[in-house]
């Protein structure tokens, strides 16, 4: 059975950093795109970064770009996402996914597996 399991998420001070993680069982990573995606209280889920297979495009929406930096170990089945200088409106649910086309994409339709999430919370 497939698993995406999440973890890292914390109340944190503005400015502060983060590092969230991501590791999956029941297939192997480093065949697929995964991505980081978040969702705050009565709004829609939102792209947040991406990386593809081999580690070599990375994709940011506007928002986090500069900020935070995604990344992958496919040794470890496990992809990361390291956030720095948070916000307030960093304030969601994240969520880890696993794409299994070949093209890059920013929908969350595009991707198949998804975890279960984890709370970061950025205070002032």
């Amino acid at each position: 059975q497939i698993q995406l399991v999440e973890t890292g998420g914390e109340l944190v001070q503005a400015g502060g950093s983060l590092r969230l993680s991501c590791t999956a069982s029941g297939l192997i990573v480093s065949n697929y795109w995964m991505a980081w995606f978040r969702q705050a209280p009565g709004k829609e889920r939102e792209f947040v970064a991406t990386i593809n297979w081999r580690g070599t495009i990375t994709d940011y929406t506007d928002t986090v770009e500069d900020r935070f930096t995604i990344s992958r170990d496919n040794n470890k089945n496990t992809t990361h996402l390291q956030m720095d200088s948070l916000k307030l409106e960093d304030t969601a649910v994240y969520y880890c996914a696993v794409r299994l086309g070949v093209v890059n994409t920013r929908g969350a339709a595009g991707y198949d597996y998804w975890g279960q999430g984890t709370q970061v919370t950025v205070s002032s």
